[in-house]
């Protein structure tokens, strides 16, 4: 692959920074203004590669490499940006937190109306949202574990009682976070004669057989899923009657806290627990959203640096068992059946009749999941890359766009509009805009690659993810002080006459998540070929038994008391056999050199024996 997220990271780190700083004050908002949403997004282009990779840390001022130094410069040194984080996480909780102490997770200016003609008021500018509270959790986290490294290269008293009040500002923001996130949770339970009911049970039959049955394997396949819901004690979602089998559902978050949902009963300081006006059905954006989010909850880095507390553990806890239950109903759905996949009928359609590439690639992101988790079989793999093929296709990234592809072109610019159903009682109706189909699509191309044994489906993978990624690139700013960020379509598509001016931290976030989710899977030992593993087997005893025949034949030794070839070449083949588990490609290469030596050796003795 292309690839190279060290250098990218850098290069995105440099323009963020020069973006960022301007005047050597810092520059909020982006394309749509500043809200909680946005203002973490730009924060989490600096703080989640700092948190996630070593290499990028920012907490140590003495460990903070001089190529990250140079990529930070407009922010200060090693000693003044980890000072200047802490004042812009300040700045953030300060400005996203009401005067009684309640954290504020607004929409504002992501909020748009329906109709441009209209005005979003101030009370629907308030209202909280799923996106939010994810965004927030993975700031927070990011934020804790940053606070807890520092503190031990901090000696001035006001330092670090600046960083203990902003560790409990952060505790507080988590916890109000998650609270919103467990009552945002809904289930969604309806007729099979119904609308929503005809709409699951005809994307599920993709065999054409009678409804009866469909219905009846479907509920027999959710029947785990139903029981898990019925478990759920806090929170929203908890309160539905799944009891009549005769009954189809779906489950996942609602925009923002669901209608007349009950408070969760928590020690911890959340502030007052707002009245939600989103009705009980899960979207599948936010859905995703909120999945991405909340299993920063229970990473590795949160385990090993303690960020949670044991009442936000039991918050977690509950968050977890909601993420298993939607992970499932949904990877149940799109593989439903023996035949073609529901999720291979592009474009997927929702139970309120609308259907869009987007909502497909939305589906594929929780059976990609599904499939890592349970590192699945190469068929499956492979038929989830057909659809990332075909996906990448429709939306004109791997294909040239022609006059009549305005629907596709839009998924990029504008992108689509998710209607937030319930704000029509605060003012006028409310959409959602989401434009990161492209950068979504690359990171679920780059999962799957990551897990399949096939090398066909791996080099199918990553040549896809290269066209991708050269598509992304080109919607990148050219002329400064945006030149490297994100995100500006008209570069891209002749059809979008619209040139962007100012900064997506939305998209730019993304990127730099997608970035060091890549990062991390380098790390990873390779996929090992068992067929490779045999035969690395095979090489490497016949490499044994003539290495034990030379040893046999010739001194360990040479007359000057330098060890002889026979010692290096037995060295190498110890060093194969070691790794030969985990890198038996290595191990060939090492196996094969140590053969080439010792056949070179035989053939000397017999030309000396002949010349004999």
């Amino acid at each position: 692959m292309k690839l190279q997220p060290r250098q990218q990271l850098l290069e995105i780190w440099e323009a963020a920074a020069r973006a960022s700083f301007q005047g050597k004050e810092w520059r909020w908002g982006g394309r749509q203004g500043a809200n909680s949403i946005s203002d973490a997004e730009q924060l989490l282009c600096f703080m989640y590669p700092a948190s996630e990779l070593p290499e990028f840390r920012l907490d140590t001022p003495d460990a903070t490499s001089d190529d990250v130094l140079a990529a930070l410069a407009a922010i200060g040194d090693s000693v003044e940006i980890p000072k200047r984080m802490l004042a812009l996480l300040e700045a953030y909780l300060t400005a996203y937190t009401d005067p009684d102490g309640r954290p504020l997770f607004g929409g504002d200016t992501y909020f748009l109306p329906a109709d441009s003609g209209d005005a979003v008021t101030d009370e629907q500018r308030k209202l909280d949202v799923v996106d939010s509270y994810s965004m927030s959790v993975t700031l927070m986290l990011g934020t804790l574990g940053f606070l807890k490294v520092f503190r031990r290269s901090v000696t001035r008293q006001d330092l670090r009682s600046k960083i203990r009040d902003l560790e409990n500002r952060a505790n507080t923001r988590l916890s109000a976070a998650m609270v919103g996130l467990l009552r945002s949770f809904t289930v969604n339970v309806f007729e099979p004669h119904s609308s929503q009911g005809q709409a699951l049970l005809r994307t599920a039959n993709q065999s054409k057989v009678h409804e009866r049955r469909v219905q009846d394997d479907l509920q027999s396949a959710l029947e785990e899923v139903r029981a898990g819901l019925r478990d759920l004690t806090i929170g929203s979602g908890s309160q539905v009657d799944l009891d009549n089998p005769n009954l189809l559902f779906e489950c996942g978050w609602a925009w923002g806290v669901v209608k007349d949902a009950p408070e969760v009963v928590t020690d911890l300081k959340v502030g007052e627990q707002v009245k939600g006006v989103a009705p009980e059905i899960p979207y599948l954006y936010f859905t995703v959203n909120a999945l991405v989010g909340v299993v920063d909850l229970w990473s590795e880095r949160t385990r090993v640096l303690g960020l949670l507390d044991d009442d936000q553990q039991q918050l977690a806890n509950a968050l977890q068992r909601r993420w298993d239950i939607t992970q499932n109903y949904w990877r149940t759905v799109a593989t439903f059946g023996k035949g073609r996949w529901p999720l291979e009928d592009i474009p997927w359609r929702t139970t309120d009749g609308k259907e869009s590439d987007y909502y497909s690639l939305g589906v594929t992101a929780m059976v990609v999941q599904y499939l890592v988790r349970t590192r699945a079989g190469d068929v499956d793999l492979g038929r989830v890359a057909g659809v990332l093929e075909e996906l990448a296709r429709s939306a004109r990234i791997t294909r040239r766009p022609v006059e009549t592809d305005a629907s596709a072109i839009a998924l990029h610019s504008p992108g689509v509009k998710v209607t937030l159903l319930g704000t029509e009682e605060l003012g006028p109706q409310l959409i959602w805009q989401v434009s990161d189909f492209a950068i979504t699509l690359l990171k679920r191309t780059i999962w799957v690659a990551s897990i399949t044994q096939s090398n066909r489906t791996r080099e199918r993978l990553h040549s896809l993810a290269d066209q991708i990624w050269a598509h992304i690139q080109s919607r990148r700013f050219t002329q400064l002080p945006l030149k490297g960020l994100w995100d500006n379509p008209a570069n891209a598509f002749d059809d979008v006459i619209e040139e962007a001016d100012s900064v997506s931290w939305y998209f730019t976030e993304r990127i730099v998540e997608f970035m060091v989710t890549l990062a991390l899977t380098s790390r990873e030992p390779p996929l090992r070929s068992q067929q490779l593993v045999d035969l690395a087997g095979e090489l490497l005893a016949e490499a044994e038994h003539l290495l034990n025949r030379e040893q046999v034949i010739r001194p360990v030794r040479t007359r000057m008391g330098a060890p002889s070839n026979i010692t290096t070449i037995a060295t190498r083949l110890n060093r194969a056999r070691a790794i030969m588990g985990e890198r038996p490609a290595s191990a060939v290469a090492l196996i094969s050199n140590a053969l080439l030596e010792l056949d070179q050796l035989a053939a000397a003795r017999e030309n000396a024996s002949e010349a004999m």
